[in-house]
C-alpha cells in the first residue's frame, strides 16, 4: 500500500515539473520553415480566434434550440457540441498527450 501511495506522490510531482525549457531544444523550428510556420499560426488564429468562438457559440445556440424543440437527433446535437468542446480544447489534449508521452519515454 505504501508502495502505490509513493509512485502516485512521484508521478504527481513530476507531472508538476515545467517541462518548458526541454521542450524547446526539442521542438525547435528548422531552418527554412518559416513560411510553414506562419501559415499554420494563422491556420490556427483562425480555427481558435473571436471569428470561430463566435460561429460556435451561434452553433450550439442553434443546436441546443433545435434539440429543445425536438427538431434535432440528441446524438447529432451532442456530436456537434462535443465538436466544439474538442476544436477548443486541442491545446489542452495535446499538451496533455506530450506530457504523458514525454512520462513513458
Amino acid at each position: 500500500m505504501k508502495a502505490r501511495f509513493w509512485r502516485r506522490l512521484t508521478l504527481a510531482s513530476s507531472l508538476s515539473v515545467p517541462t518548458a525549457s526541454f521542450a524547446q531544444d526539442r521542438l525547435a523550428d528548422p531552418a527554412g520553415s518559416g513560411p510553414i510556420v506562419g501559415a499554420v499560426t494563422w491556420l490556427q488564429g483562425t480555427l481558435l480566434g473571436t471569428v470561430a468562438t463566435v460561429i460556435a457559440i451561434i452553433a450550439i445556440a442553434v443546436v441546443g434550440f433545435m434539440m429543445l424543440t425536438g427538431r434535432m437527433n440528441w446524438r447529432y446535437g451532442a456530436t456537434v457540441i462535443l465538436g466544439c468542446f474538442i476544436l477548443f480544447g486541442a491545446a489542452s489534449i495535446v499538451a496533455g498527450i506530450q506530457s504523458t508521452a514525454q512520462l513513458g519515454g
